[in-house]
């Protein structure tokens, strides 16, 4: 996937953003990400135990973290110190990143250029906005949105009154109508007076060969990216909320909904009105029957069903009860 800069980024030195700290050098934070994708210069967090075995690997200079959790990152990494976690990370992606808290209109937007995309063919009321690309031979219908830096591939089809922004987007995609793309997802630190919005810099990203149907909403990452794998089809109506990772070959009915970083293997089936937890692993070949209740992880090549969801023999069995 080739790569886009949808948020201004401020270069700032990391004695700037955590002043109460002493650190042993005072460097510009080149970004932040997850402990997984971290490199050196970049900041990251660890907030839960959950992923030790993550921030035991990490490359970040930097992390914040709580007292309890810092024996698990490596003695090369700085520590950071603080009582909440993610209300921290929240204040510091909004320094570095101050318009990503919000979805501000783009006002870069106008009507399509036909010399620049010959090959595209643009139904009515389409705009479009700065140093978006879009491969040979694809269409876009009526009253469509391209929100700047947006990158769609060749072949693809988007229908009408579909709004995309922060995405990317592969070759061979069938996006149906009325669909919203790479807005922010539902993300605040609660407080007494007035909640504090959680910055979301991450995008979309679509593999090749997906189809998503009528009225589904795909949320942006916070830190991470929002990815569906090749070949995935999604029905009408389904949300995926920010950092979730949906993989190749996926069957996604009607209705489904997916919360905050859950993570889906390859040739998942999942039936309608079924809900999946946020930060839930469900393995690769799995099948999950409409209606169901995915409350913690499933592994590979499993049948569930039922809220909580359970293997289908053991569902049968508590309905006959």
């Amino acid at each position: 996937m080739r790569t886009a800069i949808f948020f201004q980024k401020k270069k700032i030195k990391i004695k700037k953003l955590f002043p109460k700290h002493s650190f042993k050098k005072d460097i510009i934070v080149t970004n932040i990400k997850s402990l997984n994708t971290a490199e050196k210069s970049d900041l990251t967090f660890f907030d839960t135990i959950k992923y030790k075995n993550l921030a035991a690997k990490t490359n970040a200079s930097f992390c914040i973290t709580k007292k309890k959790l810092q024996h698990f990152l490596p003695l090369k990494v700085e520590k950071i110190i603080v009582d909440n976690v993610l209300f921290e990370l929240a204040n510091v992606l909004k320094q570095i990143y101050p318009l990503a808290d919000v979805d501000y209109p783009d006002l870069s937007l106008k009507k399509p250029n036909l010399k620049k995309f010959p090959s595209v063919k643009f139904s009515n009321n389409v705009l479009i906005g700065k140093n978006v690309k879009i491969g040979k031979n694809s269409m876009i219908g009526s009253n469509t949105i391209i929100e700047h830096d947006v990158i769609i591939g060749k072949n693809c089809v988007i229908g009408s009154n579909t709004n995309i922004k922060n995405s990317i987007i592969g070759d061979n995609v069938i996006i149906q109508d009325g669909n919203k793309l790479g807005q922010k997802g539902f993300g605040f630190i609660p407080l007494e007076k007035k909640n504090f919005k959680f910055p979301h810099i991450g995008k979309v990203i679509i593999h090749n060969d997906v189809e998503i149907a009528s009225g589904c909403t795909i949320d942006r990452g916070s830190i991470e990216d929002t990815t569906i794998g090749n070949n995935t089809y999604l029905d009408n109506q389904v949300h995926i909320a920010h950092n979730v990772k949906i993989g190749s070959n996926c069957m996604i009915a009607g209705q489904v909904g997916f919360a905050g970083s859950a993570m889906i293997g390859n040739n998942v089936s999942i039936g309608g009105q079924a809900g999946v937890s946020g930060h839930i692993v469900i393995g690769n070949n799995v099948k999950i029957g409409g209606g169901s209740g995915v409350v913690k992880n499933i592994d590979d090549n499993q049948v569930v069903m039922g809220y909580p969801a359970l293997p289908l023999k053991d569902f049968i069995k508590n309905s006959k009860k």
